[in-house]
């Protein structure tokens, strides 16, 4: 015999039509009425047919992600796989999946959005031009992007505070002694990118030191190009003492460069990432870096999207993360 949403309801202790508000994505049921019914739902092998909940809740119970990851085409960047968990696991707690669409069809979002008929979209790494966003807010899709400022009834978006983290990072290595500090960016017209070194310039400017254009060394948030940025910083006639790295991956690529160039972290060159990834502690020396709860932003997304799908006339405030500063190794007094 088939296990039914009653068993479901008497397992769990709440009423039949609780559950189905549970399986059907409703934001209104208490996270721990909601935990309690899905771990019933689990122990009784009991998964409601999509199709059932489509034709009763107008709802697909899909979740539409548009992920860009630029010109490295792979999601390997554990600040993606990172983000993607905690979306995934947020979603999976308002009873609804995720779908992955492939961003080589460009221009395409919204048709393949309402192909699959998915509640809402969540999207990141997408250009902040990108007409088919304008698409999706004229359709009314209920919208959440992950660092991208997305404002409108129905949208809104998620980010971590770049430009805290940034000053963070320039206060701490001034701290140490520095006033040669140079900056290797992320890409600058993501928000990102333009944040970080929007923070690195303010920090710079409130401690009264010199940030000279050619310290300002642009990246893509990738080991190659940290590892390209750090040689020509220390090719310069006065290299830096210090340098901030918009990304773990790319301090990663300018520790290699320094290495290569015969120098070491931190005896010649102290050196500040950003993200904290799983790497950070394992580099040689373990890199000081600004934490950004990675998985706490995709469940952030997750949050936002479900209020968005529940109420999507309103417009929703942004939500911005916290960052720290973690200190390990690569940073050290001149």
């Amino acid at each position: 015999m088939p296990i039914t949403i009653r068993q479901v309801a008497q397992l769990s202790g709440v009423s039949v039509a609780t559950v189905s508000r549970v399986f059907n994505g409703y934001t209104d049921v208490h996270p721990d009425t909601r935990a309690r019914v899905l771990a019933a739902a689990r122990e009784l092998d009991y998964a409601p047919s999509a199709a059932a909940r489509t034709l009763v809740g107008r709802r697909s119970q899909l979740i539409g992600v548009v992920l860009n990851t630029g010109a490295h085409a792979d999601i390997d960047n554990p600040f993606f796989l990172d983000v993607l968990v905690g979306l995934n696991h947020g979603i999976h707690a308002f009873g609804s999946d995720l779908l992955l669409f492939a961003v080589e069809l460009e221009g395409e979002y919204l048709r393949r959005a309402r192909h699959h008929r998915v509640d809402g979209v969540v999207i990141w790494g997408v250009n902040r031009n990108d007409p088919e966003i304008g698409k999706l807010l004229e359709a009314h899709m209920p919208l959440v992007a992950v660092d991208l400022e997305v404002v409108a009834p129905g949208a809104t978006w998620v980010s971590s505070d770049n430009v805290g983290g940034a000053r963070l990072a320039i206060r701490h290595l001034h701290e140490l002694g520095h006033t040669r500090i140079a900056t290797i960016t992320g890409i600058v017209d993501t928000k990102p990118g333009a944040e970080r070194l929007e923070g690195y310039r303010s920090e710079m400017a409130s401690l009264g030191l010199a940030a000279p254009p050619e310290y300002e060394q642009v990246g893509d948030f990738y080991a190659d190009s940290g590892h390209a940025a750090m040689l020509a910083l220390l090719a310069l006639p006065e290299p830096p003492t210090a340098v901030f790295a918009a990304s773990d991956e790319m301090a990663i690529g300018a520790v290699g460069a320094v290495r290569d160039a015969g120098m070491s972290v931190p005896d010649d060159i102290s050196l500040v990432g950003f993200d904290d990834s799983r790497l950070a502690a394992l580099l040689q020396p373990p890199l000081t870096t600004v934490a950004q709860d990675r998985v706490g932003l995709g469940k952030a997304a997750a949050r936002a999207l479900a209020a968005a799908i529940e109420h999507p006339d309103e417009t929703k405030a942004p939500t911005v993360l916290p960052v720290e500063l973690v200190v390990r190794g690569s940073s050290a007094r001149v």
